[in-house]
């Protein structure tokens, strides 16, 4: 059995003092890590990108005495530092449909890192930007020679004593003395100081999508990438940015007939020819490009069915796919749902391996939740590199992470502040903990929950110090939410973004 890990806070960048007012541009909107762990990438409403690197690395100038020391601590685990920031998007206006596009970043992805220089891709609802960002060394002069023994160039400097036919002078043909003329300094020393990050955009795709972008996948090939919108996903070559081609379209002939979007895309990690794109129902259609240039049919579709005369108005509200990822190794696809995780094996498309609830407790408060929109808020999911954790956010910048393996009954409940385990007796019963597990192809119907008020788990008031749990359903704070945050690929360590501050946790 897995062992229940114990999370700790190690780090927060752009905490909001007591009674600060967050400005709408600041709101984090993307978390991602890179493939090696070595840099992390925060966007925002505002159009702008802060990068970080590690800062407990051997190759941030440690010394070699200090590093063995690191090396031999017990307790080790990422430390980040700010490295730089820039804007990524700006606020359009579309004249021919007189729509506004907003700079707000919806995803970042990092492509591969070639000699010290690291790529990434930012969307907003229209464009796709491809980023270089290289350590450039910043030369400052250090000394200054007055002398006119120095020349400019190559060339003796010559003393017009000893020469009248070489006489200064201006382009009038005025002569001037040279004692008139202020001693030229030159640079004779340069040196080299801290080096310093720089971003250029290198290529802008644009003018290919007509509704919104939601996703952005790197291909395993280091070669393309594919972005997806409501009813279109289209593939890139990172080295051509005026033409794609259209992979995937769910565009019906009448749009009246239209009973389902695309809601994520995501390329498999290591095959270059395989992607999966989920939907507004629910369901999780794997594809394969070798089939046809146009995917029209897929080759497996994931999905669960409701159970006969359970479906209601909300049924199809919170089936609808917020989020997708893989796993690291391309055996298992994470789903995000408004209510529930699910696990999904590719090589079983009977039903889930196992769900994790999340917002049970909310079913009853379906009718409120869906009049001040919080019903179609979009939580992200993410898994640790091993495969064997899952987690995702909620409300009141509550996070939760579950162990998927069969023999772990771990489910963590935290809150997004230096003390993430004040809201660890949240987690009780198996509300939010797995619903089964299945390794077999046969398909049992699941017990339904129970939605009794007495079973419901109980929630922290948020912005009290109180260490007691409040049994009202109301202590759930719905303005504040964490929608996006991210697992490190190789160490048990999640970045979440809370409103405009990133929290960092290890175990």
């Amino acid at each position: 059995m897995s062992e229940t890990l114990e999370w700790k806070f190690s780090q927060v960048f752009g905490e909001k003092t007591v009674g600060e007012e967050v400005q709408e541009v600041d709101i984090i909107s993307a978390v991602e890590f890179d493939r090696t762990g070595d840099h992390l990438a925060t966007g925002d409403r505002g159009g702008r990108i802060v990068l970080f690197g590690r800062a407990d690395t051997k190759d941030h100038g440690v010394p070699r005495k200090d590093s063995e020391q690191m090396d031999c601590l017990p307790t080790r685990h990422p430390k980040f530092h700010y490295k730089t920031e820039f804007q990524s998007h700006e606020s359009e206006f579309d004249y021919l449909r007189s729509l506004e596009i907003k700079e707000k970043i919806n995803k970042i992805r990092w492509c591969q890192t070639t000699n010290g220089m690291v790529f990434l891709l930012s969307a907003n609802d229209k464009t796709i930007k491809f980023w270089k960002v290289q350590e450039k060394k910043v030369k400052k002069v250090s000394h200054m020679d007055a002398t006119p023994t120095h020349a400019m160039g190559n060339a003796p400097l010559i003393d017009s004593s000893t020469s009248n036919s070489c006489k200064p002078c201006m382009k009038n043909g005025a002569s001037i003395p040279y004692g008139g003329v202020q001693t030229p300094h030159f640079p004779v020393v340069v040196t080299s100081h801290e080096t310093s990050p720089v971003a250029r955009c290198r290529r802008v795709y644009a003018h290919a999508h007509d509704y919104h972008i939601n996703s952005i996948s790197n291909n395993s090939d280091g070669e393309t990438f594919i972005s997806a919108d409501d009813l279109r996903i289209n593939l890139w070559n990172l080295e051509i940015s005026n033409q794609s081609f259209n992979i995937v379209d769910v565009k019906p002939a009448n749009m009246e007939d239209l009973t389902e979007v695309i809601t994520s895309a995501e390329f498999h990690p290591t095959h270059c020819s395989m992607l999966a794109h989920s939907s507004s129902k629910g369901s999780i259609r794997l594809v394969d490009m070798r089939q046809s240039a146009l995917c029209d049919t897929h080759s497996k579709i994931f999905e669960e069915h409701e159970a006969p005369g359970s479906k209601s108005f909300f049924t199809e509200i919170i089936a609808s796919i917020s989020d997708i990822k893989f796993s690291k190794d391309g055996r298992h696809i994470l789903s995000r749902d408004y209510m529930t995780l699910k696990l999904w094996d590719i090589n079983m498309n009977s039903g889930p391996v196992a769900t994790f609830y999340v917002h049970e407790y909310l079913r009853p408060k379906l009718c409120d939740l869906y009049e001040n929109d919080s019903i179609f808020d979009k939580f992200e999911c993410c898994l640790s590199g091993d495969g064997l954790r899952v987690a995702t956010g909620s409300y009141s910048n509550l996070f939760r992470v579950f162990g998927c393996s069969e023999r772990s009954t771990e489910a963590t409940t935290l809150e997004a502040t230096k003390n993430p385990m004040r809201s660890t007796s949240l987690a009780t019963g198996g509300q939010w903990k797995k619903l089964r597990f299945r390794r077999s192809t046969h398909v049992q119907t699941p017990q339904k929950p129970s939605k009794s008020l007495g079973t419901l788990p109980r929630v922290l008031k948020r912005g009290t110090d109180n260490s007691g749990v409040d049994t009202s359903e109301n202590a759930m704070d719905f303005a504040t939410k964490l929608l996006h945050l991210a697992w490190h690929p190789t160490e048990n360590t999640l970045a979440c973004a809370a409103s405009n501050s990133l929290y960092m946790y290890y175990a």
